[in-house]
C-alpha cells in the first residue's frame, strides 16, 4: 500500500515541478525585465527575479490553479523590492568594475530619447517608479496594478499623474511639443 500512495504522490510532484519550469521558462525573461525596470541595477534585478521566483515556487501547488499566475508574481516582485529599500539598514551598493556585456551598444537610428527617458524613470521616487513601471512598461490596468502595489486605483492614478508630470517637466522638448508620453517604450 505504501509503495502504490508513492508512486501516486510520485508523478504529481513531477508533473507540479514540470508545470512550474514551463511557466518559469516562459516568463523568466518579462520578469527579470520588470525588475530591472524597478531596481535600475542589472544584478540587483537578477537577485529580485531569482527570490520571485524562488517565492513563487514554495507556493505553487496553491497559486497554480489561481487565475493568475503572472499578477501573483508581479506582487511578489513589487512587495519584496518595497521590502529592499524600506530597509533602513540597507546601503547601496556600487559595482566600480563592470564587464563588456552589459555596455549598451546603441542601434544606428537610436535618438537618445529611450535614454533620457529611462534616465528620468530613474530619477523618480520609488512608488512613482513602481507605477510607472507596471501602468506603461508592463501595460497593466489601473486596478491590477493596484492589486500589485496594494493601493486604492486612487493612489495609482494620482502616482502616475505626477510621476508623468515629472517627466514632462525633466524632458527637453516634452512640455510643449508631446503631452502624451505613454506611447513611449523601453529599448532593451
Amino acid at each position: 500500500m505504501l509503495a502504490k500512495e508513492q508512486t501516486v504522490s510520485g508523478p504529481a510532484v513531477s508533473n507540479d515541478r514540470d508545470d512550474f519550469e514551463a511557466w518559469m521558462a516562459a516568463r523568466q525573461a518579462r520578469l527579470l525585465r520588470t525588475a530591472y525596470l524597478l531596481t535600475g541595477d542589472v544584478h540587483s534585478a537578477e537577485d529580485l527575479t531569482q527570490t520571485t521566483l524562488a517565492k513563487v515556487y514554495l507556493a505553487w501547488d496553491r497559486v497554480s490553479a489561481a487565475r493568475s499566475v503572472d499578477a501573483y508574481a508581479r506582487k511578489i516582485m513589487v512587495n519584496e523590492h518595497t521590502s529592499v529599500w524600506r530597509r533602513l539598514w540597507r546601503q547601496r551598493e556600487v559595482v566600480t568594475d563592470t564587464s563588456l556585456r552589459d555596455v549598451a551598444v546603441p542601434a544606428q537610428e537610436y535618438d537618445g530619447v529611450a535614454a533620457a527617458l529611462w534616465s528620468a524613470v530613474r530619477e523618480l521616487p520609488e512608488r512613482q517608479r513602481a507605477v510607472i513601471v507596471l501602468r506603461y512598461y508592463e501595460q497593466l490596468s489601473e486596478a491590477e496594478t493596484a492589486d500589485a502595489l496594494g493601493v486604492a486605483p486612487g493612489t495609482v492614478k494620482s502616482q502616475a499623474s505626477r510621476a508623468l508630470a515629472t517627466l514632462r517637466d525633466r524632458l527637453p522638448g516634452t512640455a510643449g511639443d508631446r503631452d502624451d508620453l505613454t506611447g513611449w517604450e523601453a529599448q532593451q
